[in-house]
């Protein structure tokens, strides 16, 4: 079997209310959906996003810019793929859109190979489960206020989430706590509960406030400063009991390394498609577990659950439901855990209504 092609599509996915966090203002979401062709006329699938469809041409540019390190090979050979487009984008560096264009090529040979063996990734890569314990990040936005918070909070427990994550942001510790104490008297003290800065903090202030959160007993406490300020996040890891939770806008298993070496999470969060995809995700997560540290996927719900069902050190699950349309099949929750898809390679297919009504045309 050889790669023939690489095709793309953008789709925009508005927001009915636009997002507001710490640092962010978000109207929809963006994407580039890939679809690599073999010669047996099976085809792998992947995406990568970004916030503003200005983007979109730079993320495409990029995926067609490999190409040629793919198209003729054998999808099977995804390992020494990986390394030759690593190689290939050396020029421009090993972090940033260049691991966004290999991300997208990768997640779509593991979903082609997959595929052809009419096998899941997870079982290709080792099942050890068939099921996680997933947590909603889909809203407890900054923007709301108390009152909104626990009526939200509350109507994620009647979905059946065990688990859900709030933002935090505001100016003054006091309202943040005040936000934090309305969710938890909402669901109780049995409900796994995480917070998020979205990098918005100071390091004093992220000490001041992860201490205050402190009686609230959360699961962790998600990117207090900003991410590249890997001393700053370890001195807040070192000020608090509370883990700290961060990576998903970390690069590649080297600048994974550096966080481990630095103590600056607990909690690592690999994102699909900065990390570099499914092959260099599964590295980052073994080099982790060599050092007990767990690991969750940032925001890639659909096509992380395969390697939550492979990898034995992935704690939960991000349910984020932005891309949830764009698939034919859906997300399973039983008992406050999302199930591993026992479906052929990443167990979720394009739908070609839904791409055709947020195609981005111009």
């Amino acid at each position: 079997m050889k790669i023939t092609g690489l095709r793309t599509e953008a789709v925009r996915i508005p927001f009915e209310t636009p997002i507001r966090t710490a640092i962010h203002h978000i109207e929809a979401v963006c994407c580039v959906l890939l679809r690599v062709d073999t010669d047996a006329g099976i085809e792998g699938q992947g995406l990568v996003w970004c916030m503003n469809a200005a983007r979109l041409p730079v993320l495409d540019a990029m995926i067609h810019s490999l190409g040629p390190r793919v198209i003729g090979r054998d999808p099977h050979e995804h390992a020494a793929l990986w390394s030759d487009m690593w190689a290939d984008v050396n020029f421009f560096g090993a972090k940033g859109i260049t691991l966004f264009g290999i991300a997208a090529i990768d997640m779509a040979l593991w979903d082609l190979v997959g595929k052809a063996h009419d096998m899941s990734v997870c079982k290709l890569l080792g099942q050890s489960r068939d099921r996680v314990r997933a947590y909603h990040s889909g809203g407890l936005w900054v923007s709301l206020s108390p009152d909104e918070l626990q009526a939200q909070a509350k109507d994620y427990l009647d979905q059946g989430y065990r688990a859900m994550k709030m933002r935090l942001g505001k100016t003054s510790v006091a309202e943040d706590i005040e936000r934090v104490a309305a969710v938890r008297a909402a669901i109780g003290p049995d409900i796994d509960l995480m917070t998020d800065a979205n990098q918005g903090f100071t390091v004093n202030h992220a000490i001041r406030v992860g201490r205050a959160l402190e009686p609230y007993n959360l699961v962790w406490f998600e990117e207090p400063v900003q991410a590249h300020d890997l001393a700053g996040s370890a001195r807040v890891a070192a000020e608090i009991d509370t883990p700290i939770a961060s990576g998903e806008t970390e690069y590649a298993r080297y600048g994974f390394r550096d966080m481990i070496e630095r103590g600056s999470a607990d909690v690592l969060m690999p994102d699909l498609e900065r990390v570099g995809g499914i092959t260099e995700f599964v590295k980052v997560a073994h080099m982790a577990d060599a050092f007990d540290i767990p690991v969750s996927p940032h925001v890639y719900t659909e096509q992380s659950l395969q390697l939550c069902g492979a990898l034995s050190n992935i704690e939960y699950s991000e349910m984020m439901p932005w891309f949830g349309n764009l698939y034919n099949e859906q997300t399973e929750l039983v008992d406050g855990d999302l199930l591993i898809p026992d479906r052929p390679g990443l167990g979720f297919t394009f739908n070609a209504d839904s791409i055709a009504r947020y195609r981005v045309t111009d």
